[in-house]
């Protein structure tokens, strides 16, 4: 079965700093992959590297068997590669149904000349985002929220809304970067829920997160990251039981961080 996603021997340094160091991976149709390890040790950078915000200096990475070398961040997107950020870069004066809508996997009021000479198409297809956008917010719960401006929601919502704006890109790979970041309560289980649901549906999620417990209880196996590397891939058990995991992320004490 070829894989959704695979990385083969990708380098990538910054000066005297590697932040990939021959990372072989691969992520296929159904996985939810956590990723794990310190501050430091690359995991965000990795998704910088596939989601195509930094060139990598060696190396191939696939999207279901197609290379991605030479594609932008755009085309890549387009390809069907989505993905969550750290700072969940919203835009607050927008409403939440328009932050949606232009994060859509093709967002064809982009395009000048079908603005200007296809208006009635591009209209008809806005609506059908937007029939889209209001699916995801439903799913979410967030549906009374849609007119609302993004600077009016709480940080849980915020972050809902992160995941609903990735949701919009309907490709085979998304990527999460720190989801559970500051979430509590309700939101903490409605991510979960709607990660379960789309790894359902076929997408590959691979997940970069702090919170052992949330990557315990959702994650099919999970990979240790340390200083650019993959060290270690096996079950969560497995590697909560690694002691090569104990010494380098939790210090050599088992102790399981929360957030």
């Amino acid at each position: 079965m070829i894989p959704i996603l695979k990385i083969e021997k990708v380098c990538k340094r910054f000066g005297g700093i590697v932040v990939a160091d021959a990372i072989d991976l691969e992520i296929h149709a159904g996985e939810i992959l956590g990723l794990i390890g310190p501050n430091g040790a690359g995991k965000s950078s990795l998704f910088n590297l596939i989601s195509g915000i930094y060139p990598i200096d060696s190396g191939e990475i696939t999207l279901m068997g197609q290379s991605l070398h030479g594609l932008s961040m755009v085309k890549r997107a387009q390809s069907g590669i989505s993905r969550t950020w750290q700072h969940m870069r919203l835009f607050p004066s927008m409403t939440v149904l328009n932050n949606l809508v232009v994060a859509s996997r093709y967002y064809e009021a982009e395009n000048l000349r079908a603005l200007f000479f296809q208006s009635g198409k591009v209209k008809s297809l806005q609506a059908e985002k937007e029939n889209d956008a209001m699916e995801i917010l439903v799913r979410m719960g967030l549906a009374s929220l849609s007119n609302s401006p993004i600077a009016d929601l709480t940080f849980g919502q915020q972050k809902l809304i992160g995941l609903a704006r990735a949701l919009m890109n309907d490709g085979p790979c998304l990527l999460l970067d720190e989801p559970m970041a500051g979430v509590e309560g309700q939101s903490y289980e409605t991510i979960k829920d709607i990660v379960r649901q789309e790894a359902n549906r076929g997408r590959a999620i691979c997940v970069v997160e702090h919170n052992i417990s949330f990557v315990k209880d959702l994650c099919n196996s999970a990979v240790f990251m340390f200083n650019g590397k993959l060290l270690e891939r096996g079950s969560v058990d497995d590697l909560l039981a690694s002691k090569t995991l104990e010494a380098l992320y939790f210090g050599g004490q088992k102790t399981i961080p929360v957030s």
